[in-house]
């Protein structure tokens, strides 16, 4: 069975409630998820799932430090996730806060080691995102975006 691990930092817990929901999409879709903090996760872990789906606060239009240092520590296997699905969701202070550029960083990474990025017709293009803590709105994206990502990881298995 296909598996996922949804990676966050969160300051202030609002996209740790983010990342919860993502997971909940995953699971509604019948799939294994970990949820873990950055600071838990070990690079070589990554290679033990078939999604990654990592979120982020904004800071000056891009990732915490927390995230980017993961990003950075999984070079040393470049080109192994190759295959893997990736997906990113990211939360900011402010309408136009930085959002998309957080998601966009985040997923250069993943398209550089080679990973599968689903975009979304609907809604949060490129990932789900909050301005604070997550409304109504923000956790129905992260729900939809779990759900995605587990629907795409039951397709390329079969």
């Amino acid at each position: 069975m296909a598996k996922a691990l949804v990676i966050y930092y969160s300051r202030t817990g609002n996209t740790k409630k983010m990342a919860e929901s993502v997971a909940e999409g995953i699971k509604n879709e019948g799939m294994e998820v970990v949820i873990k903090e950055a600071k838990d996760v070990d690079a070589d872990e990554l290679l033990n799932y078939d999604a990654i789906a990592i979120g982020s606060p904004t800071y000056y239009g891009s990732m915490a430090s927390e995230i980017k240092n993961l990003l950075d520590e999984s070079v040393k296997f470049h080109g192994k996730l190759e295959g893997k699905i990736g997906a990113a969701f990211a939360s900011s202070a402010n309408v136009g806060g930085g959002n998309e550029t957080t998601i966009l960083d985040i997923l250069n990474a993943m398209l550089i080691h080679g990973m599968i990025i689903q975009g979304d017709p609907q809604g949060d293009h490129y990932g789900a995102v909050a301005i604070g803590a997550p409304d109504s709105r923000a956790t129905k994206q992260c729900i939809r975006l779990g759900s995605r990502i587990a629907k795409l990881a039951k397709k390329l298995s079969t």
